[in-house]
């Protein structure tokens, strides 16, 4: 990369569309769903018959209300609806209903990220574009699905204060454990729930000034997002390398070919011709709605780190990961309400040994009880158990449930004593003259082969790093 080139830094802010877990659409009584026949979910209401009226969706607004709070933001004491004109198959209105210039929620702030505006509008339908298989009267077609149209939505719009690929993605998946948590959305990105767009620009190091901005639109994951932003930066600063400008414009970036597509020049907003509702009465949330939205927020991903940090003493990662995956978190405080002396120890077990049975799972969803887990976990710091043994007893448990003490005694997994394990270790000595006589030489990778012979003999009863100090205090080292 030339210097020229060096001297730029990246300026992105995201847009993020969140689909609302209300049982009905933004302005009709249309229950939601996915995945069902297309078509199904419709009413006259979100298909735009002639002569029907909206009617806005309270939970949305209760919601909408929640996200703004837990983002710290100032509600608006009185917010209204407008129409955003534009003409495409996919909006039967031939406009979409959103806000504008007087959203719901304004300012705020989640972790370094300013927050510009929350605001609520509905969902677009989904266009099936269809191949041969598809042809109408000998063309390619697209049939739309208008299941998803009317769907409540609360767009997230960032300040530019993102400065790099990595900051956006950790960003994102910040908020999205935090709505997450608050059970306003499932925030699946692989069905659309979650929806992210970035508005991508460099500048020259220093300047306070921005340059002409870019659209990604939709990306369907933080991994992709943050690789489509690294190519759209590259982009953009080997463009002016080479005496270029930016061109405010629409992008897509496909993740499997790493390139970028322009879609359509950047519509201003004056271009939709929006103008206030007519059928919509403005919104002017109560003082005993910002108290049932305030009573509803739980402890967010942020706090629940800072303290587990703070009064557990756990490292900032596992206290991230315990507060981004909320269901481990919730787990593991459970759990360790039974048994408090070995907070990190079973947050260990918690983030790795469970972690890597359930995978992406809820351990909730398992036979285990975190009771439980917090008595193996007790069991393998008093030496009762291996770690070894101990996973197999967790794997036992996770399946059929039960208790940790009886599955150890039926499988014979127990601890080896002290007595048997020096006569395994000898053996393994005697049976392995090759290993002895490297480790004796400063090779020490070769006690491996002494350990796993150990370990191999106990069947997993004994605790690979006692067997080590053993084989060591035997040979004099």
């Amino acid at each position: 990369m030339t210097e020229a080139v060096r001297q730029y830094e990246p300026v992105i802010g995201i847009e993020i569309h969140v689909q609302l877990a209300t049982r009905t659409k933004m302005f009709c009584g249309c229950e939601l769903s996915f995945g069902e026949e297309p078509n199904t979910r419709t009413c006259p209401v979100c298909l735009a018959h002639p002569g029907v009226l909206p009617v806005t969706n309270a939970e949305a607004v209760h919601f909408g209300l929640m996200i703004g709070l837990a983002l710290g933001c100032e509600i608006a004491p009185s917010s209204i609806f407008h129409r955003k004109n534009y003409f495409y198959p996919d909006s039967p209105k031939a406009y979409q209903i959103s806000q504008y210039d007087i959203p719901l929620c304004t300012g705020g702030r989640l972790g370094d990220v300013r927050i510009h505006r929350v605001h609520l509008e509905e969902d677009a339908a989904k266009l099936v574009h269809a191949g041969s298989s598809g042809r109408i009267h000998g063309a390619e077609s697209s049939v739309v699905d208008f299941n998803r149209c009317g769907t409540p939505l609360v767009e997230i719009v960032t300040e530019p204060d993102l400065r790099s690929a990595a900051e956006a993605a950790e960003f994102g998946r910040l908020l999205q454990a935090t709505l997450r948590r608050m059970g306003v959305s499932d925030v699946n990105m692989e069905e659309g729930s979650l929806r992210v767009d970035a508005n991508v620009s460099i500048r020259p190091a220093g300047q306070a000034s921005f340059g002409t901005k870019t659209e990604l639109k939709n990306m369907n994951s933080f991994r992709f997002l943050e690789r489509g932003i690294e190519a759209e930066v590259a982009r953009q600063e080997q463009l002016l390398a080479e005496g270029g400008t930016i061109q405010q414009e629409t992008l897509h970036f496909d993740p499997e070919a790493g390139s970028l597509t322009s879609l359509r020049s950047k519509e201003e907003a004056h271009d939709y011709r929006y103008f206030p509702e007519p059928d919509l009465v403005p919104m002017a949330p109560t003082e005993e709605m910002l108290v049932r939205a305030r009573a509803a927020l739980p402890e967010l991903p942020a706090a629940r780190a800072e303290r587990l940090e703070r009064e557990l003493e756990l490292p900032a990662d596992t206290a991230k990961l315990l507060s981004f995956r909320s269901e481990l978190g919730d787990f593991y405080e459970t759990a360790l309400a039974a048994d408090s002396d070995h907070p990190r120890r079973l947050a260990n077990w918690t983030i790795n040994e469970l972690t890597a049975a359930v995978g992406d799972g809820d351990p909730a969803d398992t036979k285990l009880e975190p009771p439980v887990l917090a008595r193996l976990v007790a069991m393998v710091a008093d030496k009762q158990v291996s770690a070894s043994a101990a996973r197999e007893v967790l794997a036992v448990l996770i399946a059929k449930g039960g208790d940790p003490a009886q599955v150890i005694e039926a499988q014979g997994l127990g601890r080896a004593g002290e007595e048997e394990l020096g006569d395994i270790v000898d053996r393994a000595i005697a049976d392995n003259p090759d290993a002895v006589e490297k480790i004796r030489a400063g090779k020490q990778q070769a006690i491996g082969a002494l350990v796993g012979a150990v370990m191999r003999e106990t069947k997993g009863r004994a605790d690979g790093g006692e067997v080590q100090q053993m084989i060591r205090a035997k040979l004099g080292e």
